[in-house]
């Protein structure tokens, strides 16, 4: 098998859609059907489950996912290793929540991709909360991520901004937020739902959650249509469309702001392709 067929295999695992795998790999549906057959047959078992409306991975898929990852790093790295010194090629792959999309990456992958033509980027988009897990799990190389409360020895983390962390409630919201009484749409996980039970903990307040949610664009959404107050980084509420829709709460509790910045772990750190994107990064932070 080649390595070409072990991306169409990893895009079609994080996928799970044959027609919208086939998009991104350039193929027709039959054709990558016929690429993931050819797989299926060195590896000697089904790797997806197919019916007429769901794909998902067997377990031989899970474990072949594992072998896949750790394969295409590998190439790359080698690949990278026989290159001249001066030369930075490969693959970069980027995790990052919609709104780091819009407010922190385009400008970085401008210079980027215009210093190093030759690397092929990948940009996935997701829910914040799983950015930290995406690079520790060794499916992404990079994200931008908020620093953890605890540092990770297995991370290397570079601040890029901060941004508080606020409660936004409908725009007919009181000015004061009564967190025991007030209807609550929070973070199903993450930082921001670690600080927040904390704070309740804290102050011994049992509260009155409507709806838990994943993403910070999906709890704004909630808000906007009057499912409760709900927390989310300063940063995606200025970038929102929902943002002249809602209001934000002066008088709430203060919690910890976010740092935010790229994420990755320090093996990651030594291909060439990523550490470019890493100092390029540190170049522009230094100027501002």
């Amino acid at each position: 098998m080649t390595i070409l067929e072990l991306q169409n295999f990893l895009t079609l695992a994080e996928l799970l859609h044959f027609g919208k795998a086939s998009q991104i790999c350039h193929l027709s549906p039959s054709a990558l059907t016929r690429s993931i057959q050819r797989i299926e047959e060195a590896v000697g078992k089904p790797l997806f489950i197919r019916d007429n409306r769901t794909v998902s991975l067997t377990a031989a898929g899970e474990k072949f996912h594992i072998y896949a990852t750790q394969a295409i790093r590998d190439w790359e790295n080698v690949r990278e290793d026989i290159l001249d010194d001066n030369e930075v090629a490969g693959s970069l792959s980027i995790y990052a929540s919609v709104t780091a999309v819009y407010s922190l990456l385009p400008e970085l992958l401008e210079s980027y991709r215009n210093t190093y033509p030759d690397v092929h980027l990948e940009l996935r988009t997701g829910s914040a909360e799983q950015s930290v897990q995406q690079v520790l799990s060794g499916d992404i190389d990079l994200s931008i991520a908020a620093l953890p409360d605890s540092q990770l020895t297995e991370l290397e983390f570079l601040p890029l901004i901060k941004t508080d962390l606020v409660f936004v409630g409908p725009r007919n919201s009181p000015s004061t937020l009564d967190l025991a009484q007030t209807p609550l749409v929070i973070p199903r996980n993450g930082l921001a739902r670690r600080r927040l039970d904390q704070w309740l903990r804290q102050n011994n307040i049992q509260p009155n959650i409507n709806t838990e949610v994943s993403g910070n664009e999906g709890i704004l959404a909630m808000v906007r249509l009057g499912c409760g107050v709900g927390i989310v980084p300063e940063l995606v509420l200025e970038r929102s469309p929902f943002r002249d829709d809602v209001q934000k709460i002066k008088k709430a509790p203060q919690l910890a702001p976010y740092v935010v910045g790229l994420c990755t772990t320090p093996k990651n750190l030594q291909r060439a392709s990523i550490r470019a994107l890493w100092e390029l990064a540190q170049r522009k932070k230094t100027t501002e």
